[in-house]
């Protein structure tokens, strides 16, 4: 349960169209729902507005259907990261309407139609072989309500093919800049252009790039300000946090804020 359900679900019970009983047994389910090996957080959604994603290594393709069932009777939409096509498979057994993200090795399943997105996330990979961190990110944005401009092959060795993006990099509200090697790709981004750059280092590269921990040391030594760097692949943590970014959020009401509207009694 989102907060646009929760807001129906309250103008229903105001409006006297369901009891409050009903109302209760829904609400019910918010906290969490105990599988006995995971405590699904179906709060998530209500709290940080996007639901809790399964991270697919270490979880059997069982656990990983439960997982997704528990999300689904919540009406909320399941994002399973790091998985390969039997999982989806397993899955898709279960949930017809499964979509393999092949490329970002994930699956989803969907709650609701899909809706236009905003505007405004960027996402460029600097080689081919960032492809598969870079579409993860592309692809949480997009399930976090953000239309994703993509750029590929856009690394420093040939700096035009980037410049030949203008527009899309200057349009952006915010970028993310994936890249192995020296990773020096999110500093040259940021400083051409104004909005938050968020670096992300894949393990891409020779010996001495140690896995990714050259990059990721070169981003957070980056010059450039209005740069911040996640971990080595962690292309859904950037995807994520791009998203928010994006999101027109109004602010949480502050408790005086909420003491002011509450009627007072005579």
């Amino acid at each position: 349960m989102d907060r646009e359900q929760v807001r129906r679900l309250l103008r229903a019970v105001r409006a006297s169209s369901i009891d409050v009983d009903r109302a209760l047994e829904a609400l019910a389910l918010l906290p969490f729902e105990s599988l006995g090996y995971a405590s699904v957080d179906t709060h998530r959604a209500l709290r940080r507005g996007f639901p809790e994603v399964i991270y697919g290594p270490g979880k059997s393709a069982d656990q990983i259907v439960e997982i997704t069932r528990v999300l689904r009777r919540a009406r909320q939409t399941a994002l399973i990261t790091r998985v390969e096509r039997d999982v989806f498979e397993r899955v898709a057994r279960d949930f017809p309407t499964a979509e393999h993200h092949a490329l970002a090795r994930a699956v989803v399943v969907r709650s609701g139609r899909r809706r236009p997105g905003r505007p405004g996330v960027t996402v460029i990979t600097a080689g081919t072989v960032d492809l598969s961190v870079g579409e993860e990110a592309a692809l949480t944005a997009e399930l976090l309500g953000s239309e994703v401009a993509r750029i590929h092959d856009a690394g420093v060795a040939g700096l035009h093919r980037l410049l030949a993006h203008r527009e899309t990099l200057f349009r952006s509200r915010v970028i993310v800049a994936v890249a192995g090697m020296e990773g020096a790709l999110p500093s040259v981004v940021a400083g051409l252009t104004a909005c938050p750059v968020i670096g992300v280092p894949t393990s891409a590269g020779y010996g001495a790039g140690a896995g990714g921990l050259a990059a990721l040391l070169a981003m957070l030594n980056s010059c450039a300000a209005g740069v911040t760097v996640v971990n080595v692949d962690n292309g859904f943590g950037a995807g994520y946090v791009a998203g928010l970014i994006n999101q027109p959020r109004a602010p949480h009401p502050r408790p005086t804020e909420m003491a002011k509207k509450r009627p007072t009694r005579k």
